[in-house]
């Protein structure tokens, strides 16, 4: 499987939003705050910023990440192709353009924090989720770029 990693275009869109939208849906645990246009003007909003890169199989959008400075917003994955390295893929094109990277993930979403965990994340915050729009527990992750020198 060759997966291809570009800017997003504001064509993208409406796919980034049914995949974003398509992850709270999955989840019980997840309020349903927003309808499928809110999610996908949303999107459009991240895309028209700059923030966010595709990753396309055989020329569809499989997933996305958003950054914004040195934070991750958000990185989703068509659930029918989580677990096959894209998420791993969106996160070595982000670490390769910062030397420090942050998120906050919701301490429900298990798998997210295992994989976090996984690349390199090291949790340094938790909160009881007053500050997200959810209203969800968090937990905040930082990545470092390991600086090998003389110092």
């Amino acid at each position: 499987m060759t997966v291809t990693l570009r800017p997003a275009r504001s064509t993208d869109a409406g796919t980034t939003g049914v995949i974003l939208h398509g992850f709270s849906r999955e989840h019980d645990w997840m309020p349903q705050l927003h309808s499928r246009a809110e999610t996908i003007a949303f999107c459009g909003r991240m895309i028209d910023l700059g923030w966010v890169t595709v990753a396309e199989i055989h020329g569809q959008v499989a997933g996305f990440l958003a950054l914004n400075g040195d934070e991750i917003h958000s990185l989703y994955l068509a659930a029918q192709v989580r677990g096959q390295g894209i998420g791993h893929k969106l996160l070595e094109h982000a670490k390769a353009r910062r030397s420090e990277l942050s998120l906050f993930a919701f301490q429900a979403n298990r798998a997210a924090c295992r994989f976090y965990e996984s690349n390199g994340f090291a949790e340094v915050a938790r909160s009881d989720g007053a500050e997200n729009d959810e209203n969800l527990p968090d937990i905040k992750y930082v990545w470092k770029r390991e600086e090998f020198g003389n110092g």
